[in-house]
């Protein structure tokens, strides 16, 4: 046997991911309860912390110190006589109270994909969703939309998680060849207000399901863009999209089959002038498929989520927009594992 090959191979990475879940339920558990929304106020002992979030004293010690070795609280001292503060990330991402806040995508998954995870097994030998849907409950975006609180959460967390993607986006694209531009799914307007903002001379449509008109108004107005950026009702698959001189989508595509991308990026084509552009911000996977670890989770993701969704490679949707009559694409990277893959018509 090759001793010096053995030496180097170690099984720290099997662990590491092999037992990840404990490091994600640890972190997931303190945004659910809303710990780093509480210490945003100021730092706490570990009294103050269990009688806030009204705790048991056995693990209290071990939860709290955990999130310190894991990078999500600061202390100073130890056990009974230690003091807890949010690090700089988790003060920034972690506090509900900023417009910063990222937590609503990890309420969602502490709350509902946690559990649906543990069924991917299933999910790969049936092909089927393997939430809500498989106890006869309505499809996740109907769900969503039923239930305001539930939409506005969502989409609130939405826009936090996106908003690094949107900034890069409104700063890197050379937009000053355009002027107007039409959000697909525009959700809570985060996009639309990102681009007017950063460029002066354009005009935005979000477009959207019903429900979500009266939370993008909101945003719109807080930020006085309301002369700027109109929200727009429809469906888009029953409805022609608005036109406009750009088409964005973000994560939208991921949602839904090859036939239905198929038809919303003809939709799209059908909407742009010669020389428009369809922006779509996703996880896009790497075209060899081997390094993109999240976009590729995030269309096994889909699979527990949607019936047919999955994510995709940039020449997966070159594919598509040749198909349907663009001429020519290009891919922008923007933060973390997202990019923009852009078609020009």
């Amino acid at each position: 046997m090759d001793t010096a090959n053995e030496n180097q191979i170690n099984p720290s990475k099997i662990m590491q991911i092999g037992m990840g879940f404990w490091a994600s339920k640890t972190l997931l558990t303190a945004v659910n309860m809303r710990l780093f929304t509480h210490l945003a106020n100021g730092t706490m002992t570990g009294q103050e912390i269990q009688n806030k979030l009204a705790l048991n004293s056995r693990s209290l010690f071990d939860f709290l110190d955990t999130l310190v070795a894991l990078g999500f609280l600061n202390r100073s001292g130890l056990k009974e006589n230690a003091v807890y503060g949010n690090s700089d990330d988790s003060a920034l991402f972690l506090d509900k109270n900023k417009p910063s806040y990222i937590g609503g995508i990890l309420e969602m998954s502490n709350n509902r994909l946690y559990p649906f995870w543990n069924d991917l097994e299933e999910c790969l030998k049936t092909g089927k969703p393997q939430n809500e849907t498989k106890n006869g409950g309505k499809p996740l975006f109907e769900a969503i939309y039923a239930n305001e609180d539930r939409l506005r959460e969502f989409i609130h967390g939405m826009g936090g998680v996106q908003a690094g993607n949107f900034m890069k986006l409104a700063d890197d694209f050379d937009f000053s060849i355009y002027n107007t531009l039409c959000d697909v799914g525009g959700s809570g307007a985060n996009l639309s207000i990102h681009i007017v903002k950063n460029n002066g001379h354009i005009r935005c449509i979000s477009f959207d399901l019903p429900p979500v008109s009266p939370i993008a108004k909101e945003n719109v107005e807080h930020f006085g863009l309301g002369d700027r950026i109109e929200v727009r009702s429809g469906d888009f698959f029953k409805d022609e999209l608005p036109r406009a001189d750009v088409i964005t989508m973000g994560n939208i595509l991921h949602d839904w089959g090859s036939d239905d991308k198929l038809l919303l990026i003809k939709k799209a084509y059908n909407a742009l002038p010669e020389g428009g552009a369809l922006i779509v911000i996703e996880n896009i996977i790497d075209d060899e498929r081997n390094k993109n670890a999240f976009g590729l989770m995030m269309s096994l993701n889909m699979a527990i989520e949607t019936d047919q969704g999955f994510d995709f490679t940039a020449s997966d949707f070159t594919q598509w927009a040749k198909e349907v009559g663009f001429s020519r694409t290009n891919v922008m990277p923007l933060t973390g594992p997202s990019s923009a893959v852009i078609a020009f018509k």
